[in-house]
């Protein structure tokens, strides 16, 4: 368990890290930056690098909060990389269902991997789990109708880091969307034209809009506001008592 400074959730859990990059989204991963940090400090999970492992140790962590917690799932991975056994992904859903007092938030850009797990009956969606695929531009907008097809209660897009118009999208099945730009020194700029046409399409369909950050090398000095304003409009928290 950590405390995170991602706006949209409360901490984060690590059941699974490291990745593979896939698309233009991935380029930069901060998650890669941020687990050669942790390498040189010395935290064993994170000893191989970025390199994929699996932490069945970590399962036993939700069932030890006290309080009810809204959190970001493989901040430092992708549950769904195929490199992941469907077993252990199984184990991780089993653990969310055991803990309903607990929002899970799950982000891939396998969406792919994830509606055939979907298809095949493996995986069991409950209330508290809500899940995310990323679409970084409009060549990864086929992502929305993969995950439009699962099951999950409640679905959501984070558009992060925004690199490119996306144009029109099927925001039907789609509970939240969250923007953002780019940060760190190597950041590809955002266009405020991207944000304003995700945030006028979320307005028409109902849509929660978040507008996470326009990034940059100083996401701190660039800030959040977007037309004189924080956006932070989220699907309804609904907390489950056991």
């Amino acid at each position: 368990m950590a405390k995170s400074s991602i706006e949209w959730t409360e901490m984060t859990w690590n059941p699974t890290t490291g990745c593979t990059k896939i698309s233009e989204g991935c380029k930069n991963c901060y998650a890669a930056t941020f687990t050669r940090r942790l390498k040189a400090m010395g935290v064993d999970k994170y000893a191989d690098g970025f390199n994929l492992h699996i932490h069945p140790d970590s399962l036993n962590e939700p069932y030890t909060w006290k309080k009810p917690k809204v959190v970001f799932v493989n901040s430092m991975s992708d549950l769904f990389h195929e490199k992941v056994p469907v077993s252990f992904i199984q184990q991780v859903f089993r653990v969310m269902k055991d803990n309903p007092q607990h929002v899970f938030q799950i982000l891939t850009k396998r969406a792919d991997v994830l509606l055939y797990y979907d298809k095949e009956g493996l995986l069991t969606w409950t209330h508290n789990i809500w899940m995310g695929v990323s679409v970084e531009n409009d060549w990864n907008k086929n992502r929305i109708e993969l995950l439009a097809q699962t099951g999950a209660r409640t679905k959501f897009l984070s558009c992060e880091p925004l690199i490119g118009t996306i144009g029109k999208m099927n925001l039907r099945d789609i509970d939240w969307v969250i923007v953002g730009g780019e940060s760190g020194v190597k950041a590809r700029p955002m266009n405020k034209e991207w944000v304003m046409e995700i945030k006028e399409q979320c307005a028409k369909n109902n849509v929660a809009f978040f507008f996470k950050q326009w990034g940059g090398q100083n996401k701190k000095k660039t800030g959040r506001i977007l037309d004189g304003k924080t956006w932070d409009e989220m699907p309804e928290v609904k907390f489950e008592m056991m």
